[in-house]
C-alpha cells in the first residue's frame, strides 16, 4: 500500500439559505470578533492599507512601482484575509488566541490550495488592466494626446462619459465575477480539505442558491471599502477587520460544514 501525508479530501459541504437578518448578524458579529481580538484586525489590515498608499503615491506616474505593488497585492492578500478568518473560527470555536498559532495557520496555507486563488486574481488583475488601457485607446484614440493624470476635464467629455459608464460597467462585471468566486471558497479552503476549483464551484453555486443576500453583501462591500478609502486608506483599518470577520460568519451560515 503506498502511504500518502495528503489529508484525506473532505465531503462537499452542503448549500443552506441566507437571510438578510442573518447578513445583519454577521456584521455585527464581525464588529464582536474585531472589539475582541483588535490587534489582529489592526495587523492584518495593515497590508492593504499599505498596498493601498503605495499604488496611490509611490506608484503615481512610476510604471515599475505600480507593476510590482498591483501584481504582489492579490498574491498575498487572501493570506491576509485567512488570518482574520482564522481569529473568527478561533473565537467561535472558544480556542486559545495567539501570534504564534494564528500565523502558523496562515504560514502553513502557503503549501495548500489558497496560492491558487491568489494566482487567480493577479490573471484577473491583468486582464482588467489590460481592458482598462484597451478602452482608453477605444474612446480617445482619435483625441490630441492628453495627460489625463493632470486633465480630468477630458472624462467630462462625450466620449470621457462614455469611457467611464463603460468601465463602470465592466468594471462591477469583473468585481462581481470575483466576489462570486471567493466570497466562500477562501474562508471554505481555511476550513477544509478541498482543492482551489471545487472550493470556487461551491463558492458560486453558494452566491447562485443567494443572489438576492449575497448581491446585497457584495453592494456594502463595495459602499463600505469606497467609504473607508476615503480619508487616505486609514478607514481600511476598521472596515477591513469586520468585514474579513463577517465573511467568516456568513460562511459558517451558508454552508453546511462541521468546524475542524
Amino acid at each position: 500500500m503506498i502511504k500518502t501525508d495528503q489529508p484525506a479530501a473532505s465531503p462537499l459541504p452542503d448549500i443552506g439559505r441566507v437571510t438578510f437578518w442573518e447578513l445583519l448578524r454577521a456584521l455585527r458579529e464581525g464588529w464582536r470578533d474585531f472589539t475582541r481580538a483588535p490587534l489582529y484586525g489592526l495587523f492584518f489590515s495593515a497590508f492593504y492599507v499599505l498596498c493601498g498608499a503605495g499604488l496611490s503615491y509611490w506608484g503615481a506616474g512610476t510604471f515599475t512601482w505600480t507593476l510590482v505593488l498591483a501584481l504582489g497585492f492579490p498574491l498575498v492578500a487572501p493570506f491576509a484575509a485567512v488570518g482574520l478568518y482564522e481569529v473568527s473560527r478561533r473565537l467561535e470555536a472558544e480556542e486559545p488566541l495567539g501570534w504564534v498559532s494564528v500565523l502558523a495557520v496562515v504560514w502553513a496555507e502557503r503549501g495548500r490550495q489558497l496560492p491558487w486563488i491568489g494566482a487567480l486574481l493577479v490573471i484577473i488583475l491583468l486582464f482588467w488592466s489590460f481592458f482598462a488601457h484597451m478602452s482608453l485607446a477605444l474612446f480617445f484614440g482619435n483625441m490630441q494626446l492628453t495627460n489625463i493624470t493632470t486633465s480630468w476635464e477630458v472624462f467630462l467629455t462625450p466620449n470621457g462619459l462614455a469611457l467611464v459608464a463603460f468601465e463602470v460597467l465592466v468594471g462591477g462585471l469583473v468585481a462581481m465575477l470575483t466576489f462570486t468566486i471567493t466570497v466562500v471558497s477562501m474562508p471554505l479552503l481555511l476550513d477544509r480539505e478541498l482543492d482551489f476549483m471545487t472550493a470556487m464551484g461551491v463558492s458560486i453555486r453558494t452566491v447562485l442558491h443567494n443572489r438576492a443576500v449575497m448581491l446585497l453583501w457584495a453592494a456594502i462591500i463595495a459602499v463600505m471599502l469606497l467609504v473607508a478609502m476615503v480619508p487616505m486608506f486609514l478607514g481600511l483599518f476598521l472596515a477591513l477587520p469586520v468585514l474579513g470577520h463577517a465573511t467568516w460568519h456568513i460562511y459558517r451560515r451558508a454552508l453546511f460544514t462541521p468546524l475542524r
